[in-house]
């Protein structure tokens, strides 16, 4: 890089002067529109406190990953729709497990748990993961362990009255509707096993002849059996996070881990774009990364609208039954909502805002 010698009184310190209160007064410019758009929280569904109690946070000058926490933390104290903390969503055997996960957009540092047992704060285990080890996710008894490690209470039970009370006429009904396929027998509790051989070969020739769709039952998923708050916090400084947290499918398979504590699937952040949020049927949801694709998408100039609309649409072309919705808000604040199988609403606070709003969309 060439440079140039500057004398008092020349015309060089004159236009070094000149350009250096241009670029003072575009950066106090900078500061000026940012403090006036930011901070923002943008959740899923009308889980209001959870949006307020990470807006007090952010507004409060903590970052966006400390408030995104207390957020999802909070969703979890209040077991929100009992789709999100203890005590809902048992699983075949009546347990409760949690998964939940937390990004920084900055750093695209992740921390995860998945079918994690005995512990409660699964977004503070998430945290814990992230800034205690250079992995990305701890799952089942052994992320239990490691968060109890680091201070979390534990172990407790995860179950509660209703959920046990829900299991046990879930049982009563011979255990249906349940996620198991091509098994027998098909209308009891089990112990299951596959069906015959010459069933799995028709099975295979059937699912031969439908590459462009597949049918899924979705009659077990809906909005109080199979839920998560994901959200998305853009601090006083522009930086982005997103958490996550859920208990998962209600009678799902013991050790299934759905979309939740998946980056990419259930939210993503990048500071350079924006970020993403997602909810519903997350065995679907997870196979095609929609956040991830949603933070590309407007990485390429889609506005937020369009790329969640296309993220999607994607899905429904080859799953035309499932259930979901994503919520996509750029780096400059412009939010939008996208659904397939319902109405969805997700939660937004912002500075111009004297409350949480909840925005409306439908399918």
């Amino acid at each position: 890089m060439a440079t140039t010698t500057t004398t008092i009184g020349g015309k060089n310190l004159l236009v070094g002067i000149v350009v250096f209160f241009t670029l003072l007064s575009m950066t106090l410019g900078q500061e000026v529109e940012t403090s006036g758009r930011f901070p923002l929280v943008v959740s899923t569904w009308p889980f209001l406190e959870a949006v307020r109690a990470a807006w007090r946070a952010v507004d409060g000058g903590f970052s966006a990953v400390d408030a995104v926490v207390e957020g999802c933390s909070t969703c979890e104290v209040l077991r929100c729709d009992g789709t999100v903390g203890p005590g809902g969503s048992p699983d075949e055997n009546g347990e409760t497990t949690i998964d939940a996960l937390v990004m920084d957009g900055a750093t695209m540092e992740v921390g995860a748990v998945a079918a994690m047992r005995y512990v409660k704060d699964g977004i503070r285990a998430a945290r814990l993961v992230m800034q205690h080890t250079e992995h990305t996710m701890l799952v089942g008894e052994q992320a239990s362990i490691f968060a109890i490690s680091m201070g979390l209470a534990g172990p407790t039970n995860l179950s509660s009255t209703e959920s046990l009370e829900k299991w046990m006429k879930w049982k009563k009904n011979d255990c249906q509707p349940n996620f198991r396929k091509h098994v027998l027998p098909l209308d009891s509790c089990g112990p299951y096993h596959p069906k015959g051989t010459v069933d799995l070969i028709r099975n295979k020739c059937l699912m031969a002849n439908q590459v462009e769709t597949i049918t899924r039952r979705s009659d077990h998923v809906g909005i109080d059996n199979h839920d998560t708050i994901s959200m998305a916090v853009i601090d006083k400084m522009g930086h982005i996070a997103v958490g996550t947290s859920t208990n998962g499918a209600t009678f799902k398979i013991p050790g299934r881990v759905g979309d939740g504590p998946i980056a990419g699937s259930s939210s993503y952040a990048d500071n350079e774009v924006g970020a993403c949020g997602a909810t519903g049927d997350g065995d679907i949801m997870m196979r095609f990364l929609p956040c991830y694709q949603v933070v590309e998408s407007m990485r390429l100039g889609m506005e937020p609208e369009l790329a969640a609309k296309d993220a999607i649409l994607r899905i429904a072309r080859k799953y035309p039954n499932f259930v979901g919705a994503i919520f996509a808000v750029n780096k400059h604040g412009v939010h939008a909502g996208a659904c397939h199988g319902w109405t969805f609403q997700y939660s937004v606070r912002s500075p111009e805002m004297d409350d949480v709003e909840v925005f409306t969309v439908l399918p």
